[in-house]
């Protein structure tokens, strides 16, 4: 039987639909799998005018663009945690009842407020679905929305049928990045009830770059459940981006340049050539690279044309300048040592009591390292042979036990991004209060040197009543914008006092709740929270590997950073025959860190709509053979 033609990814989408089957739209990067998803939207909404279709996507940014580009009627767009709470939230005599359960399963990964008792709550208000988690008060958060949805759509079958009732269509805008479990709900237990309805997926396996995510549903596909449909055409890169990316999928998608004339990638009906060069030093040396006659006419001060990509926001923060905070944030000696103490209370069965001082504790407890060259030391003397450190401890050596335990620091704190579209900001970043407060101060003084005095004065709580005040507010922001050098408390001080960013409530009992980040934020200088806020308002072209999926830059240069990293290796990429010279631990883990990397580099390398630079530092002999064998031997340069 001769095989079926199809005049586009549409048409085969739509050949699925009509026999009842679920599909996935798999897709490359710059192939223009939101359109394909746009238009079989409006495809369905004319074949099929009553259908109900939800569409649910990773971001609000997408929603918003999905929802706006597809203007049709009965289409709920939202992300998948809304969309599964919506479908969840009426029900909450079962979603007490299962909520309970969770936290009281000891292999759940919500876990009990009330370690070592049993969660008991009437939950008189209710389940609510907030920001932040307080199990006690009914209050749950992204996370626990998916793990408590999964429960409930596995522990009860009405559900499947209400929902499928509800949706004929269920579409998933970048599948790769929804949680396993949101999986398993559309296609392990949906298929449980016998009403009928749709999945679609969209996206790509090779972007699968989160961790959270299912990554691929191969297995979906080969047993049957799926119908898979690719789109082969690349309307982004240059022909020798194209023709890399090819070598680096694992899927057996092959891309090739678009059709379409009036694609960004082609010239008068010729698809741009581009320019892709690896190049490597005896030892590290950005200014030698950008330098070099492959950047030199780069415009590096353009963030929206030229990025540069490291693997961490660490090995970024030290160039752009804020690495004093985010050494707080990511590396505080005293948050490491308090977890790795209360791991060894528990393991030495020793729980201390609620009056014990953090001093008392770390004294008393018989912990010792037993390798290498502190062998037999107490941890305590180990840390404080780090004159930092050791100013820390003395800090809060008298503090109760129980209260340096609930020191907490995380890093998403000060790097969340925020969501934008059009200029709009539709998601905003998960940035703690005193970031935010700062944020709030920077942003005035952004607005008075743009001339926007109008939105100034509305921020602030300065009173306009005559002319002379006018000139005093321009003679306070001066002052404000001149104390670059100034402590971080000493700004918020002074802002407060001549009310141009005020004190609030919710900034105070931050403070109050997390005493010691503020002890140690507090003598920070100004100007380095400024070149924090620079980068990550994207004045700089600077960017982690994971923060640009999606985006695309005339000029790319990929930095490949090879040390220290558990989860990725670029040795690994270009020179895979190391493996047989691995340990048997490493040999195990190569394969899921090979993906890994190959993965992140992929999503690199076709951002750039122009050039691409790949530089690599102190590379081995096998990896220079594996870079000629990748790029080209003409493309590869020392320099």
């Amino acid at each position: 039987m001769a095989q079926r033609r199809f005049a586009d990814e549409i048409d085969e989408i739509l050949y699925h639909i009509k026999n009842g089957n679920n599909f996935l739209l798999s897709g490359g990067a710059g192939s223009g799998k939101t359109y394909s998803l746009v238009q079989t939207l409006k495809k369905i909404s004319l074949i099929y005018p009553t259908v109900h279709i939800a569409c649910v996507t990773y971001t609000n940014a997408a929603a918003i663009e999905i929802q706006n580009r597809a203007e049709i009627k009965n289409l709920k767009v939202s992300t998948i945690h809304d969309f599964l709470w919506d479908t969840i939230a009426p029900f909450q005599k079962e979603m007490k009842q299962t909520l309970i359960e969770l936290v009281n399963d000891s292999s759940s990964s919500i876990k009990n407020p009330n370690e070592g008792q049993q969660f008991v709550c009437e939950f008189e208000n209710g389940i609510k679905y907030k920001e932040y988690v307080r199990l006690d008060r009914g209050e749950i958060s992204h996370d626990e929305v998916i793990v408590l949805a999964q429960a409930m759509y596995k522990k009860y079958v009405k559900l499947c049928d209400i929902l499928k009732d509800k949706f004929h269509f269920i579409f998933v805008d970048e599948y790769q990045d929804t949680s396993p479990l949101v999986i398993e709900i559309l296609l392990s237990l949906l298929p449980i009830s016998s009403r009928k309805n749709i999945i679609g997926f969209f996206g790509d396996s090779m972007q699968a770059i989160y961790e959270s995510g299912i990554g691929d549903v191969d297995s979906y596909i080969k047993n049957g459940y799926i119908q898979k449909v690719e789109k082969k055409q690349n309307r982004r890169n240059p022909s020798s981006v194209i023709h890399l990316a090819n070598k680096l999928r694992t899927d057996g998608l092959q891309q090739e340049p678009s059709d379409d004339n009036t694609a960004p990638n082609m010239i008068n009906g010729v698809v741009k050539q581009g320019s892709i060069k690896f190049l490597y030093s005896e030892s590290f040396d950005l200014n030698f690279v950008k330098s070099s006659s492959w950047c030199k006419n780069w415009d590096f001060t353009d963030s929206k044309k030229t990025k540069e990509l490291r693997l961490t926001h660490n090995l970024i923060a030290d160039e752009a300048g804020f690495s004093e905070l985010m050494a707080i944030y990511d590396a505080d000696p005293i948050f490491k040592f308090k977890r790795d103490l209360k791991k060894e209370i528990k393991r030495q069965g020793k729980e201390p009591n609620p009056d014990d001082t953090f001093d008392h504790v770390v004294t008393t407890l018989d912990w010792y390292y037993s390798n290498g060259e502190n062998r037999g030391r107490h941890h305590k003397d180990v840390l404080l042979d780090d004159n930092a450190a050791a100013q820390i401890y003395d800090h809060i050596k008298e503090w109760p036990y129980t209260k340096v335990q609930r020191i907490y620091l995380d890093k998403d704190s000060i790097i969340d991004n925020k969501i934008v579209v059009d200029g709009v900001t539709v998601r905003e970043p998960k940035r703690d209060r005193l970031i935010q407060h700062l944020f709030k101060i920077q942003q005035m003084i952004e607005l008075y040197h743009s001339k926007n005095y109008n939105e100034l004065i509305r921020r602030t709580s300065f009173k306009i009543t005559k002319t002379a005040d006018k000139a005093s507010l321009k003679s306070t922001i001066d002052a404000l914008a001149a104390m670059n050098s100034a402590t971080i408390e000493n700004v918020i001080k002074f802002a407060n006092e001549y009310k141009l960013c005020i004190i609030d409530d919710r900034l105070n009992n931050f403070i109050d709740n997390n005493d010691y980040l503020y002890w140690r934020v507090k003598d920070v200088s100004f100007n380095v929270f400024q070149k924090l806020y620079k980068y990550l308002e994207g004045y700089v072209p600077l960017s982690t590997q994971h923060k640009i999926k999606g985006l695309e830059f005339e000029n790319v240069l990929v930095v490949l950073h090879n040390g220290g990293w558990s989860n990725y290796n670029f040795e690994y990429l270009l020179n895979p025959n190391i493996k047989n010279s691995l340990t048997t631990a490493k040999q195990n883990s190569f394969p899921k860190i090979l993906e890994r990397t190959q993965k992140l580099f992929y999503v690199c390398c076709t951002r750039a709509k122009d050039n691409l630079v790949i530089y690599c530092s102190s590379p081995t002999l096998a990896m220079i053979e594996g870079a000629k064998h990748l790029f080209g031997t003409e493309n590869v340069f020392k320099l």
